[in-house]
């Protein structure tokens, strides 16, 4: 499925005087599952995963602020905690009461902040689970692209007017897996989201969720411990940025875990290079935990 044929899917809502673009797809009674993407991409990163997820349950993904089909403000100060209020919205909008939240890279760190939220009693709607795919729940394992490092640094706005596609599909193909690396087809249609609505401009304003991860790591690490609903891993391996040192991590701080898959030759999009292996896993996983609510 191309970028276009994605949008068609989905509609507009107003949040917050903003246009954020959302998915939502399947019946009032069943389940929903709450996905949410990760940096520099959009919720399309879920369409290979979407037709198997949606047999059963009604699923939601949106474009956070300045992604994907998404209003892409500039200038406009990004958060990590500006992103999990745009969702929540998001959630009180469409009326989701339970649901279940797939993240991935961003999206878990957004994640995180509301299951610090839900910890708290303050969140919106109800979680019945949690997974999180590939990303930095630890600050000191995310082993960040020189690119990121580039558009953190004071450098940041000029190293952003010089990037190119040419760079972008070198940063990109380098967190895959070995085996499979994008297209060139898969690498325009990422290079196309960025650029709608201008997004390139704005990638050194969106990384400063860097910043965000170091700054509140003891909230968002106490978000895992205290959770009170059953949390899953879902990992590539062979990711250079928060592959299998990332689960280790995870495993050293004793943090709570129902369920735990790692993908030896996957990379850092799981869902795009073994979309099959995460739709199962993940199935399985909500699965079990639906047996032993039982």
């Amino acid at each position: 499925m191309r970028p276009h044929d994605w949008h068609r899917k989905g509609r507009i809502l107003n949040i917050q005087g903003f246009s954020i673009f959302v998915v939502d797809e399947g019946g009032p009674g069943q389940e929903t599952l709450l996905l949410i993407h990760g940096f520099p991409t959009a919720s399309w990163d879920w369409h290979r995963v979407w037709p198997e997820l949606r047999k059963s349950y009604r699923v939601v993904a949106m474009d956070m602020l300045g992604f994907g089909f998404s209003d892409k403000p500039n200038p406009h100060e990004y958060s990590i905690h500006g992103q999990a209020d745009i969702v929540e919205e998001v959630v009180s909008q469409l009326g989701l009461g339970e649901f279940h939240v797939l993240a991935h890279d961003y999206g878990d760190t957004v994640a995180q902040e509301l299951l610090a939220r839900q910890n708290e009693g303050t969140g919106a709607g109800k979680w019945l689970s949690g997974c999180f795919l590939n990303g930095g729940l630890f600050p000191e394992t995310h082993r960040a692209l020189l690119t990121q490092k580039l558009l953190l640094s004071p450098l940041g706005p000029l190293f952003n007017r010089l990037s190119n596609k040419s760079r972008f599909d070198r940063a990109m193909s380098r967190v895959f897996g070995p085996a499979t690396k994008p297209d060139e087809q898969e690498l325009a249609d990422y290079w196309s989201l960025v650029n709608h609505k201008g997004g390139k401009h704005i990638f050194h304003n969106l990384i400063t969720y860097m910043n965000d991860r170091k700054k509140h790591r003891q909230r968002w690490v106490d978000a895992l411990r205290d959770a009170n609903v059953p949390l899953a891993l879902i990992n590539g391996s062979a990711d250079p940025v928060s592959g299998a040192h990332m689960v280790a991590r995870y495993r050293e701080l004793e943090l709570p875990l129902a369920f735990l898959a790692e993908l030896p030759d996957t990379g850092h999009y799981p869902q795009m290079e073994a979309p099959s292996s995460v739709a199962m896993h993940y199935l399985d996983f909500l699965g079990g935990r639906r047996d032993s609510a039982a």
